[in-house]
């Protein structure tokens, strides 16, 4: 190839590259930036208030930030000390929280019933794993984790340090897994999803950029569920991951066990609001009969959960909870 071909095939990849990449920004739509958080474990900007029955809490958020889309964040960064691990059976993650000397965090507020929530998901949103590491007197958090599928992940740490006038944060990481990488698709949208003989119908829907309710109902073998346990002080926890660049968010739910108001299933109620158009990934946490189970959904930001087969009818690798 002479000189000016080679220029010109240059120029044309360049063209391609960027063309791709405002493609995809056009796709994903921009992150919501305001003064009000999303609700997460650590609050997040949350704003309590008295639902219409006189009991119990309803969450509010007016708009959301995206979270987990930084490693560094208000003076502290999320350190992997195990970046690169192996696929297939279970393997050991360290990692610790650090300030802005780079000392170890040792202090932290409990929230939900843990001082640290660590979450790890597949970029191709196949494989999730809600962890529950524990933190050594150095500030070192380690956990293990079942990750089957080789290729690149992303880790969440979701947590408020206690220190006067830090607040809540979700800072997230990149984290590979070795081994031969064979992407999977994102299941189709879908109502309803299953997982170890229940069904979970998802109604409602996530809206840029606005407060949406997200309802989510239990059933097993055709029975509504009505006995859900409380797990970390909640009848279900949810997370909702944006495809393309995993934009976090973690809602809990309008209620809480206890309240006088809220009742123990079938139905979880959320509200919620997305940083940006596009589709996002659900994955519930619920426990009945002393196991927590996760059921996952695809949405569509702005639509409502189209009716179908459930959501991971042809997922291999089903979400998971872990301790």
């Amino acid at each position: 190839m002479n000189t000016g071909l080679k220029i010109t095939a240059f120029a044309a990849a360049v063209a391609a590259t960027f063309g791709t990449a405002y493609g995809v920004g056009k796709g994903v739509g921009p992150v919501t930036t305001t003064e009000e958080r999303s609700v997460g474990h650590g609050g997040h900007g949350e704003k309590k208030e008295r639902d219409a029955t006189g009991g119990g809490h309803r969450r509010h958020e007016a708009a959301s930030a995206a979270g987990g889309l930084q490693v560094s964040e208000g003076g502290y960064t999320l350190a992997l000390e195990t970046p690169r691990v192996a696929a297939g059976g279970r393997t050991k993650l360290r990692f610790s929280i650090q300030d802005e000397h780079g000392r170890k965090v040792t202090a932290y507020e409990r929230e939900h019933g843990k001082e640290l929530h660590f979450i790890v998901a597949s970029r191709d949103l196949t494989v999730y794993r809600h962890l529950h590491p524990t933190r050594a007197a150095d500030g070192t958090w380690s956990t293990s984790a079942d990750l089957p599928a080789a290729g690149a992940y992303r880790a969440f740490a979701d947590f408020k340090p206690a220190k006067k006038g830090a607040g809540a944060l979700t800072l997230g990481a990149d984290l590979a897994v070795s081994g031969t990488y064979a992407p999977a698709g994102l299941p189709a949208p879908a109502a309803t999803a299953e997982v170890d003989g229940y069904e979970v119908a998802l109604s409602g829907g996530l809206r840029p950029g606005k407060a949406g309710e997200l309802r989510l109902n239990v059933e097993k073998n055709g029975e509504p569920v009505t006995d859900l346990q409380p797990y970390l002080g909640a009848y279900g926890h949810l997370v909702a991951l944006r495809s393309g660049d995993l934009a976090y968010l973690h809602v809990h739910p309008n209620g809480e066990p206890g309240d006088s108001a809220t009742e123990p299933g079938p139905e979880i109620s959320f509200t919620a609001t997305a940083p940006s158009s596009g589709t996002y990934r659900l994955f519930l946490d619920f426990q009945h009969d002393g196991k927590v189970r996760t059921a996952a959904f695809t949405v569509e930001a702005g639509r409502s959960p189209a009716a179908g087969p459930a959501a991971d009818e042809h997922q291999e690798e089903k979400p998971g909870h872990a301790h």
